[in-house]
């Protein structure tokens, strides 16, 4: 009991601390603490025998764990939306979309741009880097407020696209191995789905954009934005071959180097970006330490938040929660999108609440009888609903590392979009299961 107390305590309390703009480098280990107290966990390694839980040992493997596998990613990722963002290419891009679209439809150009390099196989963490800069020109041309702009890039990322079938997103492929199913399961159903996510929240983006509007609230605009100079611009065909390179790229050699494919798309799209508008820096050198350091904030933000679900996983409730949850008597649909999505909300990861509900569903169901290619698209669409809770790595990165907003002002929308639209994804796509569409 007093496990469980300390488990929902910790997630409430890192939350809570969260939303009030507490570093999480220092909200991260605090709320591990709390957890690791209330469940009786030692606290150092050295009071523990070798590879037993221990407080500081958990915290640490999962916080280093993260930025040996992210790094790259992350480094690569920021200096080439900085380097788009030095050399005007970024500006360039969105004058050209704006001048196609119309101004009324500069949240359309970024959502759009998020979709294409997320279902290209661009990490979500790596498409908001690249994007942002896009975003701030957009939002400062037609004088929308910024704090809408990580709604824009998340619901782009995250939800119609992420899980959708087709996708070389992580949180599609996990199914895979425990259900046999293809990258395809389901997509039929995933079809539908991801246009009613697509069409619903962009129109509620659109409403809340709208409303906030109406009460006057206008981008305003910060020191460390790009300066309007009024400068010459590279043409928009040089800011799109950048990012075109990327994709490719990214396409190429993900079968084969799977995550790490990312690293050469990344260095290609700096190279390419460099190549092709070398003239039009102001500083590229400038760029890229400004990019560097940006990646780290970003990266330890997100680490930090990765170790506190080690430790979380750790604890004797974390285990209790997980066997409820992946008990669930009804429907093993129903049963499965829930087990997956508290999951990952406790965990604040997508891939996480999938990679340790499933070895415990999968044989259960499958013994069932369950259609497995339903099981796998409900399973993740599920996981991309509570994972973006407010300690989410990815929603914290974007809200304050990469966009430099509050969660107090940025939050409401981005929750609005990256939990409620998939929830309701989710449910329809339990529905069109049940009556049979795709089977």
């Amino acid at each position: 009991m007093l496990s469980m107390i300390g488990l929902i305590g910790g997630l409430a309390l890192l939350i809570y601390l969260t939303m009030k703009g507490m570093n999480l480098l220092v909200a991260g280990p605090l709320c591990a603490l709390f957890v690791a107290v209330f469940s009786g966990l030692p606290l150092f390694p050295q009071l523990v025998g070798e590879g037993e839980a221990n407080l500081v040992g958990n915290y640490m493997s999962g916080f280093s764990g993260f930025i040996a596998s992210w790094y790259l990613m992350f480094l690569l990722g920021a200096i080439f939306g900085k380097v788009m963002e030095d050399s005007g290419a970024a500006d360039s891009v969105s004058q050209w979309i704006v001048s196609k679209l119309g101004m009324k439809r500069a949240v359309l150009a970024i959502v759009i741009a998020c979709a294409v390099l997320t279902y290209g196989g661009v990490s979500l963490f790596v498409v908001a880097f690249s994007v942002y800069p896009m975003a701030v020109s957009l939002f400062r041309q037609a004088d929308l407020p910024r704090r809408f702009i990580p709604a824009a890039l998340a619901f782009g990322s995250v939800t119609f696209t992420m899980t959708s079938a087709g996708s070389p997103e992580i949180q599609n492929w996990i199914p895979i191995e425990y259900l046999g199913t293809s990258p395809y399961a389901g997509w039929e159903v995933s079809a539908i789905v991801a246009v009613f996510m697509m069409v619903f929240g962009y129109w509620w983006l659109g409403r809340m954009i709208k409303k906030a509007v109406s009460r006057g609230e206008k981008f305003i605009a910060r020191e460390n934005d790009p300066v309007n100079e009024n400068k010459a611009l590279p043409s928009p065909i040089s800011g799109v071959i950048p990012l075109l390179v990327v994709l490719i790229i990214s396409f190429i050699f993900h079968d084969s180097l799977q995550q790490s494919a990312l690293i050469i798309a990344l260095l290609g799209g700096v190279i390419a970006t460099f190549l092709l508008n070398r003239t039009y820096f102001k500083s590229f050198w400038d760029a890229v330490s400004e990019g560097t350091l940006g990646a780290l904030l970003a990266l330890g933000n997100t680490a930090a938040v990765v170790g506190f679900g080690g430790v979380a996983k750790a604890v004797p409730a974390f285990e209790t929660a997980v066997n409820a949850m992946t008990s669930i008597p009804g429907s093993p649909l129903i049963g499965g999108a829930i087990a997956v999505s508290v999951i990952a909300g406790m965990t604040g990861s997508a891939s996480g609440g999938q990679a340790i509900a499933l070895p415990l569903l999968a044989p259960h169901y499958i013994d069932m009888g369950v259609n497995t290619e339903a099981l796998h698209r409900v399973v993740s669409i599920s996981s991309g609903a509570l994972d973006s809770l407010p300690h989410n790595g990815y929603v914290v990165t974007t809200v304050r590392a990469i966009c430099g907003e509050s969660h107090q002002d940025a939050y409401n929308p981005v929750g609005a979009l990256t939990v409620i639209v998939p929830l309701l994804g989710v449910i329809l796509a339990i529905v069109l299961f049940s009556l049979g569409v795709g089977i």
